[in-house]
């Protein structure tokens, strides 16, 4: 099959500090023998693309072919030069000659820019192709809920347009997210064809782990203390101020130290806050691929996120892929649809918007022992292993492909 993958975020390992799920599945998908072409953009700022005066520029890496648009740049999430950037790609899309030649049998196109599905209805008419449209982050739903627009705000009313189209005219829906389904009946008021597609991970990253590396960020910490780890944005939309608050709780604690790897606007608000404290380390950013070893150093990993009516499709977290990885129970603040740590039993959801109920999860965790707890930490890893590879995520996605395609055939007939 000739597959066409468009995504304005699916960065090539090339320009990135770490390659993205699509490119990992598009590389899978030409091992299974399906010709593929992944188009995306140069304005992702977590990337590092060389500069050309080039519109559309080819490439090839790891056997997958790939053509990134040349777009107007951005460099602050929530910016309107972001906005404008998501237009510049869609218009740039339709006159791309690469898409022209290639002529899919199979497109595939993932959020998020939200409008792209707009260019992927207009290839399946223009080529009878069979569109796949997959969704990571459910917009304008987040709008609403984490960036606090109003739900009549003109740009949720045409995204809220957008979305609903791209829902009814797409012959498969695909979610990172596992009940993405029942939102689409609620924005539809009728089902449609859905796989869940989660995020995975390439078991070559994981082959080797460099013991002096981890032992580099040990050697940060105080010497015989058992370390709760958090890797990540410190944000408002990461939910952690009742963790800085538990960490405040349990200064007295002498056995107990905190590590906090990460950066955001909120990260100076909470050093201030816990400046009287020293059972407290913060740590600035580091490479992607070397995250690994931070979580590695840890004894426990805490996550958290707001309440959100996001949540109750379910999660997508490269994080949870990242912190089972690395075989650490985790204690995670979520209220959403449960899924992968209480499937692998490798941790505990809770409700954690208390402070005094993080510092009870956390001794509850920290009292099982060292054994129990890499016993528990280890079915995080093991159960990644067997459910979560590429390869598989990759088989699976092309089997429902083929299953609706033969569908579509039959009624045809």
């Amino acid at each position: 099959m000739r597959i066409l993958v468009i995504s304005k975020y699916a960065s090539p390992p090339a320009f990135a500090s770490s390659s993205s799920r699509l490119f990992h599945l598009c590389s899978e998908f030409r091992k299974m023998g399906n010709s593929v072409l992944l188009i995306t953009s140069d304005s992702n700022h977590f990337t590092n693309y060389p500069k050309t005066k080039k519109i559309y520029n080819r490439g090839l890496y790891n056997n997958v072919p790939f053509e990134w648009i040349k777009t107007l740049k951005y460099y602050k999430t929530a910016s309107l030069l972001r906005l404008l950037s998501w237009f510049d790609f869609e218009i740039k899309l339709f006159f791309s000659p690469s898409v022209y030649r290639f002529k899919p049998e199979i497109v595939i196109v993932s959020s998020l820019s939200l409008l792209t599905i707009l260019y992927g209805i207009y290839i399946k008419i223009r080529f009878k192709s069979f569109l796949v449209f997959e969704v990571r982050d459910i917009w304008p739903l987040t709008l609403v809920e984490e960036g606090g627009f109003s739900k009549w705000n003109p740009l949720v009313l045409m995204l809220g347009w957008v979305e609903k189209i791209g829902y009814k005219y797409s012959d498969l829906i695909v979610g990172t997210m596992p009940k993405l389904d029942l939102h689409v009946i609620k924005i539809l008021g009728y089902s449609k064809p859905f796989h869940y597609s989660p995020l995975g991970f390439d078991p070559n990253d994981y082959e080797f782990q460099d013991i002096y590396k981890v032992n580099e960020f040990r050697s940060r910490y105080p010497e015989g203390k058992e370390i709760v780890g958090y890797a990540g944005s410190l944000g408002l939309s990461n939910g952690l101020d009742p963790f800085i608050d538990a960490i405040k709780l349990m200064s007295a604690d002498k056995q107990l130290h905190f590590v906090i790897l990460g950066d955001g606007d909120l990260k100076n608000v909470y050093k201030n806050k816990l400046s009287n404290c020293t059972n407290v380390t913060f740590l600035n950013r580091v490479k992607q691929s070397d995250v690994k070893y931070f979580l590695a150093s840890c004894d426990l990993l805490y996550l958290s996120t707001n309440q959100s009516r996001i949540w109750n499709y379910g999660q997508s977290m490269n994080k949870i892929v990242e912190y089972m990885l690395s075989a650490k129970p985790i204690l995670a603040s979520y209220t959403g649809y449960p899924t992968m740590i209480n499937d692998s039993n490798c941790g505990r959801y809770f409700n954690g918007n208390d402070s005094m109920v993080i510092m009870s999860e956390i001794y509850k965790i920290m009292s099982l022992g060292n054994i129990e707890r890499e016993r528990m930490g280890a079915k995080g890893r093991e159960w990644m292993r067997i459910n979560r590879t590429y390869s598989k995520l990759a088989e699976q996605y092309i089997q429902v492909i083929n299953s609706r395609l033969n569908c579509n055939a039959n009624i045809s007939i």
